[in-house]
Formats: C-alpha cells, structure tokens, sequence
C-alpha cells in the first residue's frame, strides 16, 4: 500500500495507527489526517525519536498493512 492510499483510506485505518501507536490521542489522528509528515512530526515529539527512526517506523507501519 502506497501512502496516497493510506492517506485516501485514513478514516478506516485510524484504528490501526491508534493501536500501532499508542500515544496517538483521538485528536492527534484527526488532525494528522493521513498526512505522512504530520505523523513524522507528531511521533518524533511523542516519542522522542530521531527522524531517520521515525520514517523507518512508518515504513514498517505501511509494509504490515500491505500483509494484511
């Protein structure tokens, strides 16, 4: 799965990247709405971590969808 059809599909999937990420609120996945850097972003401040870590955690986050 690309992220142009994660992001398409982010109203459905909101409850995957809640339980992923579990610091996430509610909010913090309305207002991320699919957007790639607004999740980079709002992880690397949640949980602390350097970018190149972050994008390798979407990365992993995206690949688990495709095996689904």
């Amino acid at each position: 799965m690309n992220w142009d059809q994660i992001e398409g599909n982010w109203r459905q999937l909101k409850g995957r990247v809640r339980t992923h990420w579990g610091k996430l609120s509610d909010d913090d996945v309305d207002v991320i709405n699919g957007r790639r850097e607004e999740l980079a972003g709002r992880l690397q401040e949640l949980y602390g971590m350097e970018r190149r870590d972050v994008d390798k955690e979407i990365d992993r986050f995206r690949a688990s969808l495709r095996s689904r």
